[in-house]
């Protein structure tokens, strides 16, 4: 399915040290010749050392080993090398390129769309060739006139017909400015900037809601039906690279031109992408809390040890995190009436708004109480239990119950939903029972808001 992660495999890691040991950039991954291939951009720490690398794929698996290649040869002359990043393939009349943004001349810091055609996927045959100028027009700058400069970065290939489009991202990615610009192919030499048109307007571009929007990819639904844009979006307006990804559909024009549309807003809940399907799990079922379920949160504060799960405990070396009540949800609906419980340990930590298990839960997305559903948690900093529902924005509590929390030890929570009644229990005693019809089905999952949750023996019974 499209809008679930599923299982994260590791395919390659960087070295302790060395050119490629430091800020990994935007990886991709394309089949070509039969394997797997991950472009990349990577550094020893400085960005200026930045310079695209390739992986290639032993054989048709793509999550098996793969051999790395490069640095690709990006710079003007045999003897140099150039800044490189964000590199995509381009396949065009039986040919194969390469398209990236780099730098126009050593520490320049000017970012340009550059083209190449390829020998291999693992190796450019010609020099690049610049596609087009920075700035073309004033909304390509990183800020409004006169401050602010060209941008050019992020191409991504998409194709309707015979028509070839190559959009691209610009102005400031670490500002709510970012956005999308769009290349077409209208001549027959990619590698002549002649051959290329630019747009005069920006395809796609922030809302009030959802902004500093691109890198977009583009791919079709599981039954092919429809088109849709992948691309990420800043958590706030502060400067920086603080992102989460959305996924929505777009459309083509009469004539074949991209209509990507305006961004969606986080919350607003509409249909998944055609042809995706839902699986119910058979009860009884016990998680093994790493394989059978999607992520909603920064990666950096979500841990799989063996049988166990932690959510939100704070990375060593943070970069650019974000907090979101981090929460996972399987990937199999649950029939309506159930019953379920996990053991959690608080790691001794008592701060924090709680912990638990959300149920009835669909449309859910990064955010605090980002799904709709129920939530019934452990808060240790009040010695409380307490439910509530939320609509996919808003949190409101239903009721509560007084006990006393001992952080250093672990803790059952069990809840039991027949129709609109739901009971609660903690390490083996009944706390309360409420009743609410709002949701009445879904699949299950654990949150954590605040406080960093170690889960455990996740299971899931027919109500008796």
């Amino acid at each position: 399915n499209l809008t679930r992660l599923g299982e994260r495999h590791l395919v390659w890691q960087a070295p302790d040290e060395g050119p490629f040991s430091r800020q990994v950039w935007a990886p991709e991954l394309h089949l070509l010749d039969g394997r797997w291939h991950i472009y990349f951009a990577a550094s020893d720490g400085k960005n200026r050392n930045h310079l695209t690398y390739v992986l290639r794929s032993r054989n048709e698996d793509p999550l098996g080993k793969y051999d790395l290649h490069g640095p690709l040869q990006t710079g003007d002359r045999t003897s140099e090398n150039l800044w490189a990043i964000d590199m995509t393939p381009l396949t065009h009349k039986g040919e194969l390129y390469a398209l990236w943004s780099g730098w126009d001349r050593p520490d320049s810091d000017r970012q340009f769309l550059y083209i190449a055609r390829m020998e291999s996927p693992t190796k450019l045959a010609t020099r690049r060739v610049r596609l087009c100028d920075n700035l073309d027009y004033l909304w390509e700058r990183t800020e409004p006139p006169p401050k602010g400069r060209g941008l050019n970065e992020a191409p991504q290939v998409l194709t309707q017909g015979d028509r070839l489009f190559v959009t691209y991202s610009c102005a400031a990615s670490w500002l709510p400015s970012y956005k999308l610009g769009l290349l077409e192919l209208v001549g027959d030499n990619p590698l002549d900037p002649a051959s290329w048109q630019k747009r005069k307007g920006s395809i796609f571009q922030s809302t009030s809601e959802t902004f500093g929007v691109g890198h977009s990819c583009f791919v079709k639904s599981p039954d092919g039906s429809e088109w849709w844009q992948v691309f990420h979006s800043k958590r706030d307006r502060s400067p920086g690279w603080r992102r989460t990804i959305f996924a929505q559909p777009f459309k083509w024009s009469r004539d074949g031109r991209p209509l990507l549309g305006r961004p969606m807003a986080p919350t607003l809940p509409f249909p998944r992408p055609a042809g995706e399907k839902d699986s119910l799990l058979k009860l009884p079922y016990s998680s093994d809390l790493s394989s059978d379920h999607s992520f909603f949160g920064h990666p950096q504060f979500y841990r799989s040890e063996g049988q166990s799960l932690t959510l939100g405990s704070s990375p060593e070396h943070p970069v650019n995190e974000f907090r979101a009540g981090e929460k996972i949800l399987l990937n199999g609906m649950l029939p309506n009436d159930f019953t379920a419980s996990v053991t959690m340990n608080f790691n001794r930590v008592r701060e924090g708004r709680g912990s638990g298990i959300l149920f009835r839960s669909t449309a859910p997305s990064v955010g605090f109480d980002a799904a709709r559903g129920y939530f019934v948690g452990i808060k240790p900093s009040q010695n409380t239990v307490l439910l509530g529902k939320m609509d996919g924005s808003t949190w409101q509590e239903l009721t509560r119950r007084a006990v006393t929390v001992d952080v250093s030890r672990d803790h059952q929570l069990s809840v039991s939903a027949e129709g609109s009644r739901f009971t609660v229990s903690l390490n083996g005693s009944l706390l309360f029972t409420h009743q609410d019809g709002t949701y009445k089905s879904g699949t299950l999952g654990l949150r954590v808001t605040d406080i960093p949750t170690t889960f455990s023996n996740l299971r899931i019974t027919a109500s008796p």
